[in-house]
């Protein structure tokens, strides 16, 4: 027998000694043997691949399959994903590290997600992660109990692409086939058990946005041509242009009349992972606007956002109610009016509610809409009017305003008497 395979049996034999760490020196002489015949590859690959999946077992088969009809023809990049890396002198030294670790149990890393790069071979995943469209991407979450979130691309269209697989202690997802609409936030959340039940215990979460890198497709694809944005004057307006690549240069820019669109990260931003934001909407953005990227040479629009504005106001209404007379004599005519004061140009509808309606009464109403100065400020008063003619012993009761506008709804009540005897005038000072 020759010397190496003598020594992956012995390697073989030892593994469970070696794990339990019950016999340190047949491992300091194993690893001695081992470095001078110039097999720390084998050796690292071994304890580090064959325990990461030997260890553990299955509970569970595929979960899902999801399957995305990719919305154009991509061609892959040809860089395949499983490719080692030149390993430099920093990274030997931590793989002749890497068996110690095993006899001795390792905290857990402050992230449960890590992406695997080859059989054994994993990282970290940070905020963010690019690859080359085509290639293929497999995901570990650490813990029992796990679910994944996706974008939503792939959690329509991501059937025979996308498979997700639970096992003991992790789960794992992989793409294939990727393509730049697969760009997107890729997230995991985990329950991590302190008993057999898994009733103790905590949840903990993973995520980072992945980059499909595609050079014949800057922009995340997308169905319509064009997209309503409604720019709210009381919140920040998003126009999601997502590039597949972090390194483009993206700018904004208006379809009629041409122009670039001044981003000044104050009141408009980009973020690469989202798009452009518009923190402080306002009518002079209105129109169709669109984004601009270019990387290399190439440059490319994305889809066009058709912006229109609506004045938001602050609160919802706050109506005041009065009748004309709150006693009235059987056949005389009386109203009643709701008024609202708020915002210029803010449209304020009015629904009625009187005991006239269980009579078929119809309404008869009047509405109106001024502007007033008071105190340096300009306000709108806006009001309805509900007249009632021919009172009747029915048209009694309770008459209710209620006032809308994009906030909400205020409501206000007022009471009426009908009444038979004659009303009673004052008498003559």
């Amino acid at each position: 027998m020759t010397e190496e395979p003598r020594m992956k049996g012995r390697l073989q034999c030892d593994l469970g000694v070696l794990r339990r760490g019950l016999n340190e020196k047949i491992f300091g002489e194993l690893l001695q043997g081992v470095e001078q015949r110039g097999n720390m590859k084998f050796f690292v690959s071994f304890f580090g691949a064959e325990t990461q999946e030997h260890g553990r077992t299955p509970t569970a088969q595929k979960t899902r399959g999801l399957e995305a009809a990719s919305p154009g023809e991509v061609k892959p990049s040809g860089a395949p994903g499983g490719r080692r890396p030149k390993s430099d002198q920093s990274q030997r030294s931590l793989q002749k590290k890497t068996p110690l670790a095993v006899a001795t149990p390792r905290p857990l890393a402050s992230s449960i997600l890590t992406q695997v790069l080859g059989r054994g071979r994993f990282q970290k995943v940070g905020d963010s992660l690019s690859l080359r469209a085509g290639e293929p991407l497999e995901l570990r979450c650490r813990g029992k109990v796990v679910r994944w979130r996706v974008p939503v691309y792939l959690e329509e269209e991501g059937e025979g692409r996308l498979r997700i697989q639970h096992f003991s202690q992790h789960s794992r997802l992989q793409l294939v086939n990727s393509t730049g609409a697969d760009t997107g936030e890729y997230g995991c959340w985990a329950r991590h058990c302190l008993d057999a039940a898994c009733a103790q215990g905590g949840d903990r979460q993973g995520k980072t946005f992945i980059f499909f890198t595609d050079p014949e497709e800057l922009f995340v694809p997308t169905e319509n041509y064009y997209e309503v944005v409604q720019l709210r004057s009381h919140q920040p307006a998003l126009l999601p242009c997502q590039v597949t690549n972090p390194l483009a240069q993206v700018t904004l820019h208006r379809e009629f009349p041409p122009e670039e669109v001044p981003v000044d990260g104050t009141d408009i931003s980009f973020d690469v992972k989202q798009g452009f934001t518009i923190h402080r909407p306002r009518a002079s953005l209105a129109g169709s606007l669109f984004c601009l990227a270019s990387l290399g040479g190439v440059r490319q629009i994305s889809t066009k956002y058709m912006l229109i504005y609506i004045k938001y106001p602050s609160s919802s209404p706050k109506p005041t109610i009065q009748a004309s007379a709150t006693l009235v004599r059987l056949g005389e005519n009386f109203s009643v009016t709701c008024t609202a004061l708020g915002e210029p140009e803010i449209a304020v509808d009015f629904i009625w509610e009187y005991p006239g309606q269980k009579l078929g009464r119809p309404p008869y109403l009047s509405e109106w809409a001024d502007v007033l100065r008071r105190e340096g400020q300009v306000q709108q008063e806006a009001g309805s009017t509900l007249y009632v003619e021919e009172a009747r012993a029915g048209d009694a009761g309770v008459y209710t305003c209620r006032a809308t506008n994009l906030q909400g709804t205020g409501t206000a009540t007022t009471r009426v008497r009908v009444t038979r005897s004659p009303r009673v005038s004052p008498a003559p000072s």
